[in-house]
């Protein structure tokens, strides 16, 4: 069975995290990708760490199969000409190089690129996007938690901010950036043409605010930290079981208000008009919450799973990453990829979490080492081996 993109094309000149995810997803979807590197120091996500495993970083490893590599100065002008090679067989563009202004000293902005192949599209990933008076700011993950207003609302109440602990901005950017060339694949169908996406670490991280948006929209007030209460439903948090473990209850709705009270001894919260509607809940936290958690000092967090289980009470194990990756069921649906590597044995990963019938994704290249396929490429451009040679003594490749 072929892959989703199969003989799709995708020349990727991005690193750290956003670009670098979004190729790998659409590499798992089976696109080929070509993963252009500076010659000697790489993808800036190689020297990020510790953790490394020998001479590479866990973090490149993470986010980098399903690729290959070819190192490319694409400052020098023969370095140009190759890429320009590159970039007239293929399907898609993807760049993060931070300004407009270097883009078009390096003749990579894509007025100067979709003459040479109209059917390129041309993704662009940055802080701010490509136009607006920001346009030139460097941007990072951090930066753009904290402008996002997401940061704003994260934490306790009363305490400082708090940093999401994942780069969640930069993947969150990648995801909408790989939506987007399949969006721009899908109309180039009808079109012939492709198009230029103009991607943005900021916006991508302001979708998270969601529903405290439409809250805003609608009221004009500032949101404010609510820890791990959920402003909207009512209970819904982890929760201290009779010895002390902490559980998630996720009661979402009225129907399962009721089923949690029969089994957790609260018949007289459940006839209660203050606590009879989820909008009565959340207004009535206060007054709600002590019983709530009196009543879940009665068993232990296992037995409440076991009791809230066989109720349809959605709840959940706080697991740790060890737990959670050794998750029988996961391990069931092949969520954790482990490659060979040619240096390092095996090599394990999260799996794009996408499972198709049909057309399923294929996951058969280890993340690469530098440069590890910079002659094969070349030789697939018509160059010879004294070409070769010549590059690499001039610094290009």
């Amino acid at each position: 069975m072929t892959a989703p993109l199969e003989g799709i094309r995708i020349i990727d000149q991005t690193q750290a995290l956003a670009g670098p995810y979004c190729a790998m997803m659409l590499g798992d979807l089976g696109a080929e990708v070509i993963k252009l590197e500076r010659p000697g120091s790489g993808d800036q996500s190689r020297t990020w760490g510790p953790p490394f495993i020998d001479s590479e970083s866990t973090y490149y490893l993470a986010v980098n199969r399903n690729k290959r590599s070819m190192t490319l100065n694409v400052t020098h002008p023969r370095g140009k000409e190759v890429l320009y090679k590159l970039i007239d067989d293929a399907d898609v563009f993807m760049t993060n190089i931070a300004t407009n202004a270097s883009l078009k000293k390096y003749g990579l902005d894509y007025a100067a690129l979709q003459p040479r192949n109209p059917r390129l599209i041309y993704a662009s990933i940055s802080g701010y996007g490509r136009v607006g008076s920001r346009a030139d700011q460097f941007g990072y993950d951090l930066v753009s938690q904290a402008e996002s207003g997401v940061m704003s609302i994260t934490g306790q109440p009363g305490a400082g901010p708090l940093r999401f602990p994942t780069p969640i901005a930069d993947m969150t950017c990648g995801m909408f950036t790989a939506i987007g060339i399949l969006s721009a694949l899908q109309a180039r169908h009808t079109s012939g043409v492709g198009q230029m996406l103009d991607m943005s670490l900021q916006e991508g991280h302001m979708t998270w605010l969601e529903n405290y948006a439409g809250a805003y929209f609608a009221t004009g007030e500032n949101p404010i930290q609510y820890g791990n209460r959920h402003p909207q439903i009512a209970p819904y948090e982890p929760l201290p079981a009779g010895d002390g473990r902490w559980f998630i209850l996720g009661v979402g709705s009225d129907n399962t208000w009721q089923k949690f009270c029969v089994v957790a001894g609260l018949d007289a919260l459940a006839q209660d008009p203050r606590f009879a509607t989820n909008a009565e809940r959340v207004r009535n936290y206060e007054a709600l919450m002590p019983h709530v958690r009196a009543a879940l000092l009665k068993h232990s967090a296992d037995e409440w799973m076991q009791i809230l289980r066989e109720a349809d009470v959605p709840v959940g194990k706080i697991n740790t990453v060890e737990e959670a990756l050794a998750d029988p069921h996961l391990l069931e649906r092949h969520f954790i990829v482990e490659l060979e590597h040619p240096t390092l044995g095996p090599v394990k990963s999260l799996a794009t979490p996408v499972h198709m019938s049909a057309t399923p994704l294929r996951y058969d290249r280890h993340p690469p080492l530098l440069g590890e396929h910079t002659d094969e490429i070349l030789r697939e451009l018509g160059y010879g081996a004294d070409q070769v040679s010549e590059l690499r003594q001039a610094g290009v490749v």
